[in-house]
């Protein structure tokens, strides 16, 4: 139990190095807590400062994933052998790490609880414990976001996705670490993007419409169809 604790709370330390303080430290001091949204994450990064440094936020923000997930849970534990084992299988332990980091990343002490909405780092959780979940969830991403245009249908979209995959093309048991922790991490990003459901069910939500490609491809076929 004090080594799950334990790793879990690195992990969690580990998910409040957020990208988006990082790389604008690294940039000169740019803090995006003070442009656009306001959030820390890649999207706004790339409202406010560009498809460079969003990249840059992006990649640290999932790196930070595989590492919680991958790294933490090997972290040799000090007690010996001789001493009662209460640790636990290494499958519990890499999705309670992924937890771990990705509630560091929503809720960073460092920043009053205040952070991200834990996208970039779940995935890079999936990408290290469920890598053929990932084209799924990537593909869901993709083929939304260029029919609609707006990131936060497209994550939605792959947080439902991945649940699908688990319970149904890969038929995992309910109670299995994969779905429990698929399970938590999809409901905590749908509550992360609560403000966001509001707006596209109000119909005022940001818009990438650059990324529309295959939506204005349809509106003009059927422009063009009509008599």
């Amino acid at each position: 139990m004090f080594e799950a604790l334990t790793k879990f709370l690195i992990a969690y330390a580990i998910g409040n190095l957020m990208g988006g303080q990082i790389v604008g430290w690294l940039r000169g001091g740019v803090d995006l807590r003070r442009l656009g949204s306001g959030n820390v994450g890649a999207t706004n990064a790339l409202r406010t400062q560009g498809a460079s440094f969003a990249l840059s936020v992006l990649l640290v923000d999932v790196l930070k994933g595989v590492i919680a997930a991958r790294l933490v849970p090997l972290i040799p534990w000090p007690l010996g052998e001789g001493a009662p084992d209460f640790r636990y299988p290494l499958e519990w332990l890499q999705y309670l790490c992924g937890v771990g980091v990705a509630l560091g990343h929503c809720y960073p002490i460092t920043l009053g609880f205040k952070g991200g909405k834990g996208v970039a780092t779940l995935a890079g959780v999936f990408g290290a414990l469920m890598i053929a979940a990932l084209p799924w969830m990537l593909l869901t991403f993709v083929l939304v976001v260029m029919l609609s245009g707006y990131v936060s249908a497209a994550t939605i979209g792959a947080a439902t996705t991945v649940v699908f995959y688990m319970l149904v093309v890969d038929a995992h048991p309910l109670l299995s670490a994969p779905v429990l922790f698929t399970l938590t991490m999809s409901a905590l990003v749908l509550f992360k993007h609560r403000d966001n459901i509001r707006r596209l069910w109000r119909g005022n939500e940001h818009r990438f419409e650059k990324a529309r490609v295959l939506g204005r491809l349809i509106e003009r076929r059927n422009a063009a169809r009509k008599p």
